[in-house]
């Protein structure tokens, strides 16, 4: 499925389509370059899970933990060099918990996602301008086939 979005406010709220709907366990990978609105999407989500805090990309910290409808957990795995160092902080554990996960550049640690999540990736679409994003999202597996009858 594909999206275009023409400001900021239009991918918080495409995320906040998504994140209404979100169930228990669901992963979120989300990639696309830098300033592409991968935070902005994320932001989205995190309203659609009822969350009222600030949401900031955890670049340094690699998780920030929201409590909402349900727990959040959102990575920014950016600065990972080596994708195993995100062993070292129980990743399995956060995404494999009855929370969601939001995992920002999640293509580096490709080799250690779940089988089952949504796809995201975010590109500007130049051709139409400078702000329209591209957004184009996958359901890989089975667990989120709930979410065909939103997107």
């Amino acid at each position: 499925m594909k999206f275009i979005t023409h400001t900021e406010e239009e991918t918080i709220n495409l995320g906040y389509k998504i994140g209404c709907h979100l169930q228990s366990g669901a992963v979120i990978c989300i990639d696309g370059d830098l300033g592409t609105g991968k935070t902005h999407l994320t932001k989205g989500l995190a309203k659609g899970l009822d969350i009222d805090e600030y949401i900031t990309s955890p670049t340094f910290t690699l998780v920030n933990e929201y409590d909402g409808r349900l727990k959040l957990y959102h990575f920014d795995v950016y600065r990972i060099d080596d994708p195993y160092e995100i062993e070292a902080i129980g990743f399995d554990e956060y995404i494999y918990s009855d929370g969601v996960s939001i995992i920002e550049w999640s293509s580096i640690i490709e080799d250690l996602l779940p089988s089952d999540r949504l796809n995201i990736k975010i590109s500007k679409n130049l051709e139409l301008g400078l702000d329209y994003r591209e957004i184009s999202i996958d359901i890989v597996g089975n667990k989120l086939n709930y979410l065909k009858e939103v997107l």
